[in-house]
Parts: C-alpha cells; structure tokens; sequence
C-alpha cells in the first residue's frame, strides 16, 4: 500500500466498496468551497495499491491567534474524516494524519466521523452532538399531512403577517448576511466571513443556494442550503428575534423543506444537534432522528473540551459579544472564527 499527502486538489479519486463510506463533506466541492472560503491550507490523504484508491483523508490546518493551531476534517461540516475500503486502510490513513499533525505541532487532530475507527492514537472521543435528518416522501402534502395539527398552524400562522418567500444565488447574499450577522452578534458567535458563503455558491453552483422571508422589503430569515444527490443540507439558518411572533423561521423551513421534495432529495439534514437542546427539539418536531456524531481525536495538548462555547469563561466572552455593535462582529468575527475548530 502507498500512502502519499498531497496538496489539495491533486490527487483525488473514488474510493469503492468501503467499510468507511463517503459522507457528502467528502465531496470536492464542499472540500474547495471550505479551502478557499476560510483561507485554511488543505491536504489530502491517499491511499493506494497500484492504481486503485484504497482511501482518502482530506485534512485542513485550521490555526488563529488566540486559540493555536488544529488539523480538522472537516472544520465548518459537520462530517468528514476516514473514507476508506478496510480497517487495514483507515489505521494507515489515521496513522499518517497522526505524524502530519506531529510535523505541523497542532494541539489535536479532529476527525468528524460517523463511524468509530478504532485506532490507539486516537485518545479522546466526543458523542454528544446527533445529526437530525428526515426522510423525505414524495411529495409535500405527504410530509405536511405527518405533522401534528399543531404543527401545522405554527406554519399557517405565519399566513397572518403577509410574509414573502425567494430563493437565489450570488444576489440574495447580501441581505442572507445581514440576517446572519446580527443572529450570530445575538447568540455571542463570531459570524463567518462573507467570502465563505461566496465561495460555496460558486463551487456548488446550482446546487447552493439562499432561502429569504421578507416582511415588507426586510429580510428576516434566512437560510444557506446545500443540494447533492438525494440530500438537502441547511449548514446555516437565522431568524431576527424580534420578529418570532410572525413563525417566519417555521415559515422559512417549511419552505426548505417543499425545495428539497422538489428537487428530487430522499433526505434532509437539519445540521447537528445537543441532545435535548432547544434545536435539537425544533428539529425533532418537523419530524427528524437522531443519529450519532462520533468525533474522535489525536489529541496532543490541551483538550478539546476547552473550545467548547460552555467551557471556563467563554460564557462571559459570549455575554461581551452580544453587546457589541454588529458592524464590530463582522469586522472582528471572521478572523476570530477561522481559527476556531
């Protein structure tokens, strides 16, 4: 077997028949659009015998003033690590991405898997956050007929306020990040860049796209989802506060979930959750399950419990955010967020 790190994009091929199997972060688009959006250097991990891929790991340097350095696949995604066709291959692509984190001196390597490898260098395990996903049937009267009467008149409230819905690309994104600059000031996070968003629209092409709710001309919700295959993923959505009354974030994801049926998806991820958490039961009640984020780690110094938002004195980081002006978040936030796992 020959195993080789390679500068992204070079190198990458299908992997058939695996015991780890390709999960949609592992898509080249996701892979360039995180890259580039996030200015993170890559690599990729392959594993081969003669000409047939064997394996592949991508990896991204993610590194900040403030926090270190980290080696992550994949930062932003809620998935990634090993993509491989035996446990043989996944122990060498591990091994491999283990030596890489010594050489570049990260704190840890960070492997966002589903399935458990089992592998002695990697000593810490995190389970605690469950990817939400719906099945989805043919046709929306099916899906709004599964839901709770109740349900139902949260989404028809929205009815009452005379609110307007569109979906676009590039020209949306504007007013798409308004929205989920001041959401992210709100909750004490650093917001993302623009650039990030730009970037995936582009790799994706058609595929990404911007859901808005407008009261009057005003956006007031908005949401990033992800079309690939038969899988509609939301890796980012906001609502304004102030407007919950009008039920546009119910509004905005029932309207999600109508452009997935359209599109042709079997499944829709709502993105990761904690369990018992206020998102994990939004999610629940549009009819998600769970299913388990197995996080394991290389872990170097530190722990990865630190980067935690709920850890030491972040709590009161978060309540300083809050308060500050968002045109501060979005000058200061992304440079911040970059580094952060």
């Amino acid at each position: 077997m020959q195993l080789e790190i390679l500068d992204w994009p070079n190198g990458w091929g299908e992997c058939k028949r695996t015991v780890y199997p390709q999960l949609n972060a592992h898509r080249p688009a996701w892979i360039t659009g995180v890259a580039d959006g996030l200015s993170h250097q890559s690599f990729l991990i392959r594993a081969r015998e003669d000409q047939d891929v064997r394996g592949l790991l991508p990896l991204m340097l993610v590194k900040g003033p403030i926090f270190g350095r980290f080696l992550v696949s994949l930062p932003y995604v809620n998935t990634g690590g090993v993509w491989a066709q035996d446990d043989i291959t996944a122990g060498a692509l591990i091994d491999q991405a283990c030596d890489l984190a010594d050489k570049l001196n990260v704190k840890y390597l960070e492997l966002r898997h589903e399935l458990p490898v089992q592998h002695a260098r990697l000593n810490f395990e995190r389970t605690d956050k469950f990817h939400m996903r719906l099945e989805l049937p043919g046709t929306s009267e099916e899906l709004l007929k599964s839901f709770k009467s109740k349900h139902r008149s949260q989404i028809k409230k929205a009815g009452d306020y005379n609110l307007k819905v569109e979906f676009g690309g590039m020209e949306l994104l504007k007013d798409y990040y308004q929205v989920f600059a001041r959401n992210m000031r709100d909750l004490g996070t650093p917001v993302f860049s623009k650039r990030l968003f730009e970037s995936l629209i582009r790799e994706f092409q058609g595929d990404a796209e911007i859901c808005i709710v407008r009261k009057e001309q005003q956006a007031i919700a908005a949401a990033f989802l992800v079309h690939t295959g038969e899988l509609t993923e939301v890796p980012s959505a906001s609502s304004l506060r102030e407007f919950n009354r009008t039920n546009a974030n119910m509004l905005m994801y029932w309207h999600l979930l109508q452009r997935a049926i359209e599109r042709g998806s079997r499944v829709f991820d709502f993105g990761r959750s904690s369990e018992e958490s206020g998102t994990y039961r939004f999610k629940k009640q549009w009819g998600a399950k769970p299913s388990p984020a197995v996080w394991q780690y290389y872990v170097r110094s530190g722990s990865p419990d630190e980067m935690r938002p709920d850890s030491g004195g972040k709590q009161r980081l978060v309540k300083v955010w809050q308060h500050l002006p968002v045109a501060v978040t979005r000058l200061v936030g992304p440079t911040i967020v970059r580094g952060i796992p």
